[in-house]
């Protein structure tokens, strides 16, 4: 911030007094916020007409702030050719600009783009070491390019440097560290779901989650689930496994079914008790409840079974 200070004071300097001066005496300005790249004389005094526009300096870095003390303040007024003096040297002017964080999107999406030649994959994901986001203009497009870029397959860690720019800030440059995660399909719940919950579409959510966190098992696409009535509850956020979803019962367990039983020129039916649940197209015993013989029969439909012909 003292280099800034000197900057001001020597562009000062040579800066020339143009038109007549002020009827009224300027007044200082405590508390500026910077939109632009340049510190002008306005942004310390006001009332001094088209000579505000007089260049004094760079801006502070977005996100940084100068502040501009009585002496400093004379010293510009006087070479300037503004009539102010201080009241009592504790005058002081703050000089804001505003900046925005890089965002880490940004980052990371050219960092794939110069990782990819060296075979990372693009649904890797990319962890960064202790990343602090550098700050831009808040309305500036900033443009960030990879450089001396560094990539071991074997343990999968890189570094690279990052050369940021934008409209009204230098050139940032920054080093970075991280290593590429190789990445699965999982299918996620998005809500608590009870044991015999059938998965609706709007239940599941399709995620990449690290490899080495990916159970062997896990559902990897959502059709895969949906429709699948659980065998064990799944919590918000946990993965599907395929070893605990299932065809959805037909037949529930002590339910009154009825039972249908044909032969060629004969269909007969009959009404009975299931004996276990059953999905459609599994075998299940069930009682006749006129006859109380068990017999195994398929489940067709909800509450419906039929006794196929012994042969």
């Amino acid at each position: 911030m003292r280099f800034l200070l000197l900057v001001l004071l020597g562009l000062a300097s040579t800066a020339q007094a143009t038109g007549a001066a002020a009827t009224e005496a300027p007044t200082l300005r405590p508390f500026v916020t910077l939109e632009d790249a340049v510190v002008r004389l306005e942004d310390l005094f006001d009332g001094l007409g088209e000579r505000g526009a007089t260049p004094l300096g760079p801006a502070p870095a977005p996100g940084q702030r100068l502040v501009v003390e009585a002496p400093q303040l004379f010293a510009i007024a006087r070479r300037n050719g503004v009539e102010w003096n201080p009241s009592g040297g504790a005058e002081r002017v703050v000089l804001d600009r505003p900046g925005r964080a890089l965002g880490r999107e940004e980052v990371l999406e050219a960092l794939r783009d110069a990782l990819r030649p060296r075979g990372v994959e693009d649904d890797t994901d990319l962890e960064l070491q202790a990343f602090h986001p550098p700050l831009v203009p808040p309305a500036a497009f900033p443009q960030v390019m990879v450089e001396q870029v560094t990539y071991d397959a074997h343990t999968q860690r890189f570094a690279a440097g990052l050369a940021i720019t934008a409209e009204g800030m230098a050139a940032q440059r920054i080093r970075l560290a991280g290593r590429a995660v190789t990445t699965l399909p999982v299918v996620l719940a998005v809500r608590q779901l009870a044991v015999g919950d059938v998965v609706r579409a709007e239940d599941v959510r399709l995620a990449r989650m690290p490899a080495n966190r990916v159970r062997a098992g896990a559902a990897d696409s959502v059709e895969q689930a949906v429709g699948q009535a659980l065998r064990r509850p799944a919590a918000a956020g946990q993965p599907l496994l395929m070893a605990n979803l299932a065809e959805p019962l037909v037949v529930e367990r002590g339910s009154t079914v009825t039972m249908q039983y044909e032969t060629p020129g004969l269909s007969v039916t009959a009404t009975g008790r299931a004996m276990e649940g059953a999905a459609r197209g599994a075998v299940l015993p069930v009682m006749n409840l006129s006859s109380r013989i068990v017999v195994e029969a398929r489940a067709i439909g909800p509450g419906r079974v039929r006794v196929e012909a012994r042969r």
